[in-house]
C-alpha cells in the first residue's frame, strides 16, 4: 500500500512539528519553504558559512528545535524543498472532491532559473505563519524605520546591526525579544515603548490570574528578556509610542507622546529623541493567501481574521490542515501542538492516539493565552488622530491620507472599488499585505461604515485573495512544469491555474 503524500507549507514551529507528525504517522512528506533552512523566524538560523560555534545562545529552544530538524531532514520520506515558493493553490472541480494542487517555484526569489514544480499531495498542511502589522504616521516611509521583525531577522539571521541608537515602538510582549537581539548584536536600545497604557495591561493579563499558572514558560522568558533589559538599563514605557519620525533622507530622530487607552495622544506630552533607526510592530497580521486561495473558511477575532479550523485542526476545504499562526497568534509552544495534531491527522494517524492528548492540551492552553493577549495589546480606535494629509499610508504607490479622504468625500468615488482604483492604495507591488488591514479600517471609518464591516473591493483586515499568490515571471508561466518523484497524480484534472496563466 502506498503511504499518504502530505504536502507541509511552512517550516517554522508549526510546520516542522507537522512534519515530524506525519512520517512518525507513516506518510511521505513534501516540506516546502521559502528560507534555505527550517525554523521560520522564531527559530531563524545563522547561514552556514557563519560557522557559529554556539547557535543555543540567540535562540529559546535550540536543541530541542536542532533535533527535530535533524531527524525531520534526514528522514527517508522527507522531501526539503527549501527556498521554493508556493506561488498558486489550484482548488478541484466542484464535482469531484480532492485536495488543492499545489504549485511551486523552486530556486532563490531573485534568480533567473527557477524551476515550476505541480505536487498533487493526499493531504496539505497549511503553516505560512504571519507578519508584523505597522500602523501608519508622518514618517514612518523614511529609511531606518523597520518592521519589529524584519530587524529581528537581520539581528538573529546575518547578525546585522540596523542601528546605533534604536527605538524599538508599537504593542505587545513581541518588543521584549526584538529589543534584546539588537542588544545581543551591539545596538544601543535607546528605549522600549508600549502603546497601551498600565490600565489596560493590568486588565488584560490579571483577568483570571490563576489561569496564568499554564504559561509558566511564558513568564520565565518574559522574566529573561526583563532581565536583560535592566541589564543594559533600558527604560521600558507604557502608554507611550512614536508618533512621528523625522529625517533628511533618513530617520534621524523619533517624536514620541503619551497616549490615552483609545490610543489619542495627551496634548503637550511630545519629546523627541535622537535614532538612527526605528523598530516598530502593532501586532500580526496572519498570512491568508493560500488558505484563501484553497477555499478555508475564515473567523473573525479581535486582532482581525484567522482560518477556521476545527478540533483537529482541519479546514472547512476537504484535506487542508492548518496550523500556527495562522489560525491565531499564539506563540510557538501553541503553534508546535498544532503542527503536530494537523500533521499527524494529515497523515491518517489515529484521531484517538493517547499522544493527542497532551498537544490537545497544549494548543488550547496557547489560545486562551492569546485571547489574553489580545485583551492587554488591543489597538485603539483612535490611532488615525496621529495622521496629517500629507501622511503616506500606501508606500508602494504613495498614496496619502489625503487622496483617501478624498476619495471617501466625493460621491463618484466613495466606493471602496472604486477608491481603490483612484488612489491605487493596495495596488502596488505587496498587493495590500502591509497596507490592506489600514486602507480597510480608514475607507471604512471615512465611509461611515462600522470599523468591522469588510469594505467592498478591498481586503478584509489580514486576508488577501489573488489567485496568484507569489510573485512570478512571464517566462516562469510560460516554461512547463516540471515532475518530480514526490509527486503523486492519482486524478486527471483540468488545470485552471494553467488555463488563466
Amino acid at each position: 500500500m502506498t503511504a499518504r503524500h502530505v504536502a507541509v507549507v511552512g517550516a517554522g514551529p508549526a510546520g516542522l512539528a507537522a512534519a515530524e507528525a506525519a512520517l512518525g504517522a507513516g506518510a511521505r512528506v513534501t516540506l516546502i519553504d521559502s528560507a534555505d533552512q527550517p525554523g521560520g523566524q522564531y527559530h531563524r538560523m545563522l547561514p552556514e558559512a557563519y560557522g557559529a560555534a554556539h547557535p543555543e545562545r540567540l535562540q529559546h529552544g535550540w536543541r530541542a528545535f536542532d533535533r527535530r530538524r535533524r531527524r525531520v531532514l534526514a528522514h527517508p520520506r522527507c522531501a526539503w524543498w527549501s527556498e521554493t515558493s508556493v506561488w498558486a493553490l489550484e482548488r478541484p472541480d466542484p464535482d469531484e472532491p480532492g485536495v488543492p494542487r499545489v504549485h511551486v517555484l523552486r530556486g532563490p526569489a531573485d534568480g533567473g532559473r527557477r524551476s515550476r514544480r505541480v505536487l498533487d499531495p493526499d493531504a496539505l498542511v497549511l503553516a505560512t505563519g504571519a507578519h508584523d502589522r505597522v500602523l501608519p504616521f508622518p514618517g514612518w516611509e523614511l529609511p531606518g524605520v523597520f518592521t519589529a521583525g524584519a530587524a529581528q531577522a537581520l539581528a538573529k539571521g546575518e547578525r546585522v546591526v540596523v542601528g546605533d541608537r534604536v527605538v524599538v515602538a508599537g504593542s505587545g510582549p513581541f518588543l521584549l525579544p526584538v529589543a534584546a537581539s539588537l542588544l545581543g548584536v551591539g545596538s544601543r536600545v535607546v528605549e522600549v515603548l508600549e502603546a497601551n497604557p498600565a490600565g489596560t495591561l493590568a486588565r488584560g493579563w490579571g483577568r483570571r490570574p490563576w489561569r496564568m499558572a499554564a504559561h509558566g514558560a511564558k513568564a520565565r522568558e518574559l522574566a529573561q528578556y526583563t532581565a536583560l533589559l535592566l541589564r543594559h538599563r533600558v527604560p521600558c514605557r507604557v502608554g507611550r509610542t512614536v508618533v512621528e519620525a523625522r529625517g533628511d533622507g533618513r530617520v534621524e530622530e523619533v517624536v514620541t507622546a503619551r497616549l490615552r487607552a483609545d490610543w489619542s495622544v495627551v496634548p503637550g506630552t511630545e519629546r523627541t529623541a535622537a535614532v538612527d533607526a526605528l523598530c516598530v510592530s502593532h501586532g500580526f497580521s496572519p498570512q491568508l493567501e493560500l488558505p484563501v486561495a484553497a477555499g478555508c473558511a475564515l473567523r473573525g477575532t479581535p486582532g482581525g481574521d484567522v482560518v477556521a479550523v476545527d478540533d483537529d485542526q482541519r479546514t472547512s476545504c476537504p484535506g487542508v490542515y492548518a496550523a500556527g499562526e495562522i489560525t491565531g497568534i499564539a506563540g510557538a509552544p501553541a503553534a508546535r501542538a498544532e503542527g503536530a495534531l494537523a500533521g499527524w491527522l494529515a497523515a491518517g494517524g489515529a484521531r484517538g492516539a493517547p499522544a493527542l492528548r497532551p498537544l490537545r492540551r497544549s494548543r488550547d492552553q496557547g489560545r486562551a493565552f492569546a485571547a489574553r493577549l489580545a485583551d492587554a495589546h488591543p489597538i485603539g480606535a483612535a490611532w488615525p488622530g496621529w495622521l496629517r494629509p500629507e501622511t503616506i499610508v500606501c508606500r508602494c504607490e504613495e498614496a496619502d491620507y489625503a487622496s483617501l479622504c478624498r476619495a471617501a468625500g466625493d460621491v463618484a468615488t466613495r466606493g471602496a472599488r472604486v477608491a481603490k482604483l483612484q488612489t491605487r492604495a493596495g495596488l502596488g507591488p505587496c498587493q495590500g499585505r502591509v497596507c490592506g488591514p489600514t486602507v480597510a479600517e480608514l475607507g471604512d471609518r471615512l465611509a461611515g461604515r462600522p470599523p468591522e464591516h469588510p469594505a467592498e473591493g478591498l481586503p478584509a483586515p489580514g486576508t488577501h485573495h489573488r489567485p496568484v499568490a507569489q510573485p512570478v515571471r512571464l517566462g516562469e508561466l510560460a516554461a512547463a512544469p516540471e515532475l518530480s518523484p514526490e509527486n503523486t497524480i492519482s486524478r486527471p484534472r483540468s488545470s485552471n491555474t494553467e488555463q488563466s496563466s
